[in-house]
């Protein structure tokens, strides 16, 4: 009898558990995104490219929620974890930046942020027609089924990056002074997914 015991509580402990664990961002409960074979001592990296590029591992801070109004900073430019803001931005491309609240979240959630900073011309036109292509060479997502998108990717401009061309994933950052689509394609395949809130809903698309 106190053998029988002992397991009831056991399973009424482990139900109690079951229930409590879940987002409070809504939609479907997210899963662990897999650790995946990413070696994060050997950084930065250098790839060969046909500009100088910079792939690096910051190390992860805590992804803690913050109220909006809430002025952010972070260890990573571009920054790829820490606090963030309640809403994640919506995985797509923007013509205005996107604050960096929205964008971490994102990456939370297993996505990629590609970024820009560059003056208005035909030189940035062509490094915004580059990270779309590189965003359209990402598979479907399956997670993203039955949802109005097709991959965890955001396209903004970003007056805060250091260099012409970025791309964050959680933990991950990529730096380049051009669109050098080998590395760049390469960073989405090896990142993508990698958030600790694996899932894929539809977040905000205004700000």
């Amino acid at each position: 009898m106190r053998s029988l015991s002992l397991c009831l509580s056991l399973f009424a402990c482990t139900a109690v558990v079951v229930a409590c664990s879940s987002s409070d961002d809504g939609g479907p409960a997210p899963t662990p995104a897999p650790s995946g074979p990413r070696d994060r001592t050997n950084v930065p990296r250098r790839p060969a490219a046909s500009c100088p590029v910079v792939i690096d591992a910051p190390a992860i801070v805590s992804p803690q929620h913050v109220p909006e109004t809430e002025q952010l900073t972070y260890n990573s430019n571009p920054p790829s974890s820490g606090p963030h803001y309640p809403v994640w931005a919506a995985f797509r491309e923007y013509a205005a930046p996107v604050p960096r609240g929205y964008t971490i979240h994102a990456l939370e959630h297993g996505g990629v942020v590609l970024s820009y900073k560059c003056d208005p011309g035909p030189a940035c036109t062509a490094i915004v027609e580059g990270l779309r292509k590189a965003a359209a060479a990402v598979p479907d997502d399956p997670k993203c089924a039955g949802s109005a998108v097709r991959a965890r990717v955001v396209i903004t401009p970003d007056p805060l990056l250091d260099v012409p061309v970025a791309a964050a994933a959680w933990g991950w950052t990529y730096k380049a002074e051009c669109v050098d689509e080998p590395t760049l394609t390469t960073f989405l395949k090896d990142n993508y997914g990698l958030g600790p809130e694996d899932t894929c809903a539809d977040g905000r698309a205004t700000f």
